[in-house]
């Protein structure tokens, strides 16, 4: 058992060279493609999942918040991904860094944001602020929404990073009382064990929800913007 809570989030290194690259890259060999005329079922159970997300996520765009769509599937596969493989043991996983949740967020952000200002420039400004506002306080409520427009890609990323980092040092806790249990009470050893268990399939659960939540809050802030 690592001494460190946090040594499981360093980034791996072999001969000085980090890993995060190749750990990155590595997801997008989990959903293979076909070229036959009829698909085997798990790229047709891949093809249903997508659509059915698709339809979920897009049907609120128009035609050109739609053009997103590619590229809002492949964030939520990679996210999605990233998370369950982050579960294996002694595996890492890169959505604990808040530098490349970031490095997702700002970029998604900017593009939206950028969007609206381009084809809604009248409707983007509108919103810094709400009609109906008294007069003195309309500096105050430009400063407010500012900071919020701001604030929007911190949130995501830090949405993220906290949920993933505090499942898996939940893990790593009750892991480490369980083993510690065994000598002491077998009783308590095993609820912790079985405790252990539940955790560990809610935090798939979380794995996914959460790549859903960032790619539906992205979505959300392209609908804004369209």
């Amino acid at each position: 058992m690592n001494e460190n809570l946090f040594t499981s989030f360093i980034v791996p290194m072999v001969l000085g060279l980090p890993l995060a690259t190749l750990i990155i890259i590595f997801p997008s060999l989990l959903f293979p493609t076909s070229n036959r005329l009829i698909s085997n079922r798990l790229i047709s159970l891949q093809q249903w999942v997508l659509q059915l997300v698709s339809k979920q996520m897009m049907g609120i765009h128009n035609t050109k918040g739609q053009t997103w769509a590619l590229m809002l599937m492949s964030l939520i596969l990679f996210i999605g991904s990233t998370n369950l493989l982050g579960l294996l043991p002694h595996s890492f996983t890169p959505t604990t860094q808040l530098s490349m949740n970031l490095g997702m967020a700002i970029p998604l952000w900017a593009g939206t944001v950028i969007t609206g200002f381009r084809n809604k420039t009248k409707a983007s400004l509108a919103h810094f602020l709400p009609q109906g506002t008294p007069t003195p306080l309309i500096p105050m409520l430009i400063i407010i929404e500012t900071i919020s427009l701001f604030i929007q890609p911190i949130a995501l990323a830090v949405r993220l990073t906290a949920n993933i980092t505090a499942g898996h040092l939940l893990i790593h806790l009750i892991g480490g009382a369980t083993l510690a249990l065994m000598s002491i009470s077998t009783t308590m050893a095993f609820i912790t064990f079985i405790i252990l268990v539940l955790l560990t399939v809610l935090e798939f659960a979380v794995a996914m929800i959460q790549a859903y939540v960032f790619t539906l809050l992205v979505s959300l802030y392209l609908h804004d913007n369209t």
